[in-house]
């Protein structure tokens, strides 16, 4: 249990940093919304001078447009009499404008200014995609394509968290009702006749493939269980979830190049076979730790 918790603070991670063009970009959640690091995304242009450039994009008056459109959009807050004097004033050689200065009079959220370790200014992601497009566009299309490689990473972190805490949950409920030690797996040959796959769902096909039993056969053999609405993936071990997880991702392959149901179970018990006994011989929380690094390399 501990080391469950120890793994899901460690994918729970508030800062982690884009890569793009050998730049590191600092990216933070505040409120469940994504910000960006504009003065690390400056540095796109010059390094030494990403306060000016800052400004620079912030005294055009597309940007002043863009800033207030988004904050009446997302803020109810946000002060529109003083917007209007910014965007009068904006494009005029005179006119000059800092983060600190627009968060002050609009009360803007859209940006941040943070000081410490990673001080700096922040933008929610619309607006520093904004930013990158004034950049350069060469430069944003680098930035989303880095970001979308991100969102991939924490979409598999956020599947294995829920997978995670669904057999967690589960297997306490077990434990606590001794049922653990009362379900049964139907011991059928379904090798031997293939009559059954005419009508079988595709659940089913990796079900029988898996655990050598359809969802029906384990309903019946554990209707007590059944009526508590668990099935046969409540009591699955981590690393048979594992297997059927790539199952169905072959399965959905195979299907696409019109593989037949028999030619396409007589496969996944080979590969289920193959890959349990894989698994089975690995420390599961090792593997999570070393595929995690991995991902973000």
């Amino acid at each position: 249990m501990i080391i469950f918790v120890l793994i899901l603070n460690k994918l729970r991670m508030n800062k982690v940093k884009l890569n793009v063009n050998e730049i590191e970009i600092v990216l933070y959640k505040q409120n469940e919304e994504e910000y960006i690091s504009l003065t690390d995304m400056a540095k796109y242009r010059d390094s030494e001078r990403t306060n000016y450039i800052i400004q620079n994009w912030m005294r055009t008056r597309s940007t002043i447009e863009f800033l207030g459109l988004w904050e009446h959009l997302n803020n109810p807050t946000f002060k529109g009499i003083e917007f209007d004097a910014f965007r009068i004033e904006s494009g005029s050689n005179s006119f000059t404008l800092t983060p600190k200065k627009w968060i002050e009079s609009t009360s803007a959220i859209g940006i941040v200014s943070k000081s410490g370790r990673y001080g700096g200014t922040y933008a929610h992601k619309d607006i520093a995609f904004e930013f990158a497009s004034w950049l350069s566009p060469t430069f944003k299309l680098y930035l989303i394509t880095e970001y979308q490689r991100l969102k991939e990473i924490e979409t598999n972190e956020y599947n294995l968290e829920w997978n995670v805490k669904r057999i967690l949950s589960k297997t306490n409920y077990l434990i606590h009702t001794d049922a653990i030690k009362n379900y049964i797996l139907p011991n059928k040959n379904y090798e031997a006749g293939t009559e059954w796959l005419t009508y079988a769902e595709e659940a089913d096909l990796l079900n029988v493939a898996l655990f050598n039993c359809t969802a029906k056969d384990w309903r019946e053999a554990n209707p007590e269980l059944a009526k508590k609405s668990m099935n046969i993936s409540d009591i699955a071990s981590i690393n048979e979830l594992a297997v059927l997880s790539n199952l169905e991702t072959l399965n959905s392959e195979m299907i696409k190049d019109e593989v037949n149901k028999k030619d396409r179970f007589l496969k996944f018990r080979e590969i289920a076979k193959y890959q349990l006994s894989i698994l089975n011989e690995k420390d599961f929380f090792e593997n999570i730790e070393k595929t995690k690094r991995e991902s973000l390399y």
